[in-house]
C-alpha cells in the first residue's frame, strides 16, 4: 500500500515527521500536565525513539500518527492520528486512534478536528470497518473528543492496560468504537 503521508483539515495539516520536529515535540512529551494521563513523562532521547516507532508504523502499514500542524501560524502543535493497537487483549487485532497536543493549543478543537479527518482517512481510504479509542477513566478531555467525533462507549470491554504497572492508578481503561456504518450515519445524521 502507498503511505498516506499527508491529509488536511480546515486549519490543519497533518504529515510526515521532520527532524526539526523533536524539539517541540520532546519539550511537550516533557510537560507534566499534557502526560498526566499517561504512566510517565518522556525525556528528550524516549521522545525521539518514539518518532522513530512512528516512522516505522507508517512504513510498515502505510499509516500512523501523523505531526499536527497549524495552517495559519506553520506551528507544530501534536499528532494526531492511526495505529495497530500494540498489545494482546480481548478487541485486538484492532486500528486505535489517538492524539496528543501541546497544552497552549488546548481547547481549540483541534483534536477533535484533526481526529474526524483521521477517521475520515481510516474509513474511507483504508477501508476499516471498525476504529477503537482507549484512555484511562479519569481521562474525561480525552473521552468527550471521543465522544465529539461519533465514538462510542462499549462499558464490557474496559480493560487493564497491559503496558501499566499494576499498581498504577492508571491501569483501568475505558473502550471506544466506531464502526464504518456509525460514522457514515454521523455523516448523514
Amino acid at each position: 500500500m502507498e503511505p498516506i503521508l499527508e491529509l488536511e483539515s480546515a486549519r490543519l495539516l497533518m504529515r510526515q515527521w521532520r527532524d526539526s520536529d523533536l524539539p517541540e515535540f520532546a519539550r511537550m512529551c516533557a510537560d507534566p500536565q499534557v502526560m498526566r494521563y499517561f504512566p510517565a513523562k518522556l525525556n528528550h532521547l524516549e521522545s525521539a525513539a518514539l518518532i522513530g516507532r512512528i516512522r516505522g508504523h507508517f512504513a510498515e502499514y502505510g499509516f500512523g500518527l501523523w505531526a499536527l500542524q497549524r495552517k495559519d501560524t506553520g506551528e507544530f502543535i501534536g499528532l494526531t492520528g492511526l495505529m495497530n493497537v500494540s498489545f494482546e487483549a480481548d478487541f485486538t487485532p484492532a486500528v486505535e486512534i489517538g492524539w496528543r497536543l501541546a497544552r497552549e493549543h488546548w481547547g481549540l478543537g483541534y483534536a477533535s478536528e484533526a481526529a474526524w479527518t483521521a477517521l475520515r482517512c481510516g474509513f474511507d481510504r483504508l477501508q476499516l470497518n471498525e476504529i477503537l479509542a482507549f484512555t484511562t477513566e479519569t481521562n474525561l478531555p480525552s473521552q468527550k473528543v471521543m465522544q465529539a467525533i461519533g465514538m462510542h462507549y462499549d462499558p464490557q470491554a474496559d480493560f487493564e492496560h497491559p503496558k501499566v504497572a499494576a499498581d498504577d492508578p492508571l491501569r483501568h481503561h475505558v473502550l471506544y468504537r466506531i464502526t464504518r456504518a456509525q460514522w457514515l450515519d454521523t455523516l448523514h445524521g
